[in-house]
């Protein structure tokens, strides 16, 4: 005997796993892509599951049941985590490209959700109100000087008025603009309410 086993790999048997991270990030994806063009009463789990592409029954094994995924959908802390992730004098281009990069790959809307708070009657004061404390409030603790939360609303109204026009009007000069001379172009405006003067 040569010692050398003859069997197929132990991976090589088992079936292939799905990344469990992938398929809660294709479920919560689906579930904002729902969110913002139905009213929350009228998602049902099953058509999140068919726009991720799993069962149903994955969707419960995740997240347990349709509020709290919903819940996780409506929250707007992972988002502002990575929205925010940059130094206060560079931030306005940081949030500009992360705004347009997160438009243009189809892989979310780091804010958008908000705009449709208005399809969702209770939820959508859910929306508005975890909007404002994760991303609103945590931008205007950032800045010094006097009107901060002036400014910070004015800064994320700037963004959100960019993503509109991008995602949603899909506005064709602005989508067929490359996305640097975008971004030199607005970043400007959104950084004068984060760093005045």
């Amino acid at each position: 005997m040569s010692g050398v086993s003859t069997s197929p790999h132990p991976a090589a048997q088992a079936p292939a796993r799905r990344d469990a991270e992938a398929t809660k990030s294709a479920i919560l994806r689906a579930a904002r892509h729902l969110l913002a063009r139905h009213a929350h009463a009228d998602i049902t789990l099953k058509a999140v599951a068919e726009r991720a592409g799993v069962s149903a029954p994955l969707v419960v094994k995740y997240f347990g049941n349709k509020d709290s995924l919903f819940a996780r959908v409506m929250s707007f802390e992972a988002d502002a985590d990575l929205l925010l992730d940059a130094p206060l004098d560079g931030l306005g281009r940081h949030m500009v490209r992360h705004v347009l990069v997160s438009q243009a790959a189809g892989s979310g809307d780091p804010l958008l959700r908000i705009v449709f708070a208005p399809l969702h009657r209770e939820e959508g004061d859910t929306l508005r109100a975890n909007f404002r404390t994760q991303v609103t409030d945590r931008l205007t603790a950032r800045l010094t000087g006097p009107d901060a939360g002036l400014r910070a609303e004015f800064a994320v109204g700037a963004l959100l008025g960019l993503g509109v026009m991008y995602g949603i009007a899909r506005g064709t000069e602005i989508r067929a603009a490359d996305l640097d001379d975008l971004v030199d172009r607005y970043a400007p405006a959104v950084q004068t309410h984060l760093t005045p003067g």
